[in-house]
């Protein structure tokens, strides 16, 4: 199984960018898969920001609420989080991650609660 999580860059505050998140090795549709995106800046935790169940039910961390959002095409295999409004405290290594959405016990914010993690993909926002 891999997650390829791709998109990143540099742009200024506030401006967009849209990343992605394709897995190879499993069905995002026949298990029902959770997607769930979070960031790592230098010299900090990694911390939660957005998921999507395999039912599309969608969460966000309080601070991207508004400005960041999430989507699937289970047909692609792909998941999306499409970062508007930038600000230069997003600047971070975003990573995608998956877990069976047959298992029970799923929360959606912690990191210990997925799988399958991608390589993430580098955010950087200039003021």
């Amino acid at each position: 199984v891999q997650l390829q999580a791709s998109g990143g860059g540099s742009v200024q505050a506030g401006g967009s960018l849209r990343l992605s998140c394709t897995a190879s090795g499993l069905s995002f549709s026949r298990n029902r898969y959770h997607v769930g995106w979070f960031r790592q800046a230098p010299g900090k935790e990694r911390e939660f920001v957005s998921a999507i169940t395999g039912g599309h039910a969608t969460y966000f961390a309080d601070y991207v609420k508004g400005r960041f959002s999430i989507s699937r095409d289970n047909a692609k295999n792909t998941a999306y989080l499409q970062l508007n409004s930038l600000k230069p405290e997003d600047t971070a290594i975003y990573y995608c991650a998956t877990r069976n959405g047959m298992r029970i016990g799923y929360e959606f914010s912690v990191a210990g609660n997925y799988d399958y993690w991608g390589q993430g993909t580098q955010v950087t926002v200039s003021s």
